[in-house]
């Protein structure tokens, strides 16, 4: 399967830019949007939605820990340029594609709850890199 001229095997397209280090990057300040008013059930609390996105940075953090190269892709691109940054992190995660299915599983809850709950658990910014991360 192709990925901007790149052959990547087991038929998944790898969207790995800019926004994979602007997540990594930031989701240690994401903030929970306040849901709906009306009643939620208890996995929508506010208080459940922290514990989601307090258990991805944390689980985000621990891999990135252990695996210096996806660590320090991703801490490179946070300074370059758009471009320079998405060549680069595209290339590391189509050269290393279980590290990007690691982090995509590991980043999987958030999505989970924004859907099952119908609210925003990242600021935009971050929503926008995640988005571009977990494309595929």
């Amino acid at each position: 399967m192709k990925f901007n001229g790149f052959t990547v095997p087991g038929k998944r397209r790898i969207v790995a830019g800019v926004g994979a280090a602007s997540l990594f990057g930031g989701l240690a300040v994401a903030t929970v949007a306040a849901p709906a008013a009306t009643a939620q059930p208890a996995p929508c609390s506010a208080s459940s939605l922290t514990g989601t996105v307090s258990s991805v940075t944390a689980a985000a953090r621990q891999y990135l820990d252990a695996h210096p190269g996806a660590n320090q892709a991703v801490t490179a691109a946070m300074n370059q340029p758009r471009p320079a940054a998405e060549a680069n992190l595209r290339g590391y995660f189509t050269a290393n594609p279980a590290e990007y299915y690691d982090l995509r599983g590991i980043l999987a809850p958030l999505g989970d709850a924004q859907r099952s709950c119908n609210v925003t658990v990242l600021p935009a910014d971050l929503q926008s890199a995640y988005d571009t991360f977990m494309a595929g």
